[in-house]
């Protein structure tokens, strides 16, 4: 009988994250879900739960790889994200940093920190937008989301050059509009549509499309 698969999901405790544990507990694997307070829904179902953990800091990741020393990771998913609003005029430079603390800087933390216990044949899954698309762009505005998401694009692609020799793929996944509190339940799709979606295309990933940037219904999309 096969080993269960390991995965790791950061800002597990609502929204996409929360669907995405579900799914994958669903399929018999070992979810941790990450996140800074947890939820009854994660303790649930996620077979373990690491609460507590601020991604944007050097304690927060220290914390995150002593609770996960020795664990094999089969699959890593950086979920955690912030979504807030700029126009030009009134530009708070304060929300564009947090924006890139948390939607680029701390996924390329927690891999960093983590990627030594993922094992070749193992996956990273990267939950970014296609807002991070510069050929996408016609709307505008949304300054610190779009260039947050589009430095995650450029460090999600850089880390699929860099693991492909190890084994390791990675995608850049946008999950759709989803009614999330992240944009006050306005989506287009269920988070459980979403997740769905984004589970086939993880699936799907292997070092021959490592690097590449889906949407969570399997079209490619333009960086």
């Amino acid at each position: 009988m096969s080993e269960k698969r390991t995965v790791v999901i950061t800002g597990a405790n609502r929204g996409i994250g929360l669907e995405l544990a579900r799914h994958f507990a669903g399929e018999g694997c070992d979810v941790i879900g990450v996140c800074r307070e947890a939820s009854a829904e994660l303790t649930d179902v996620a077979a373990r739960v690491i609460e507590g953990i601020d991604v944007t800091k050097d304690a927060g990741i220290d914390k995150l790889t002593d609770a996960l020393a020795g664990e094999r990771i089969d699959l890593l998913i950086n979920n955690a994200g912030l979504l807030q609003d700029e126009k030009l005029g009134s530009i708070d430079f304060d929300s564009i940093r947090i924006q890139m603390e948390i939607n680029a800087y701390a996924p390329l933390r927690v891999t960093e920190a983590l990627v030594s216990q993922i094992p070749s044949g193992g996956k990273i899954a990267n939950i970014t937008s296609r807002m991070g698309s510069i050929a996408d762009n016609d709307s505008g505005g949304r300054y610190g989301y779009r260039a947050s998401k589009a430095a995650l694009n450029a460090f999600g692609k850089s880390l699929a050059v860099d693991l492909k020799p190890r084994g390791i793929a990675v995608a850049q996944l946008h999950p759709g509009y989803v009614q999330t509190r992240m944009v006050n339940f306005g989506g287009l799709i269920s988070p459980e549509e979403s997740a769905k979606g984004l589970a086939a295309r993880i699936e799907g990933l292997s070092l021959e499309s490592t690097g590449s940037f889906w949407h969570s219904n399997g079209e490619a999309l333009p960086w």
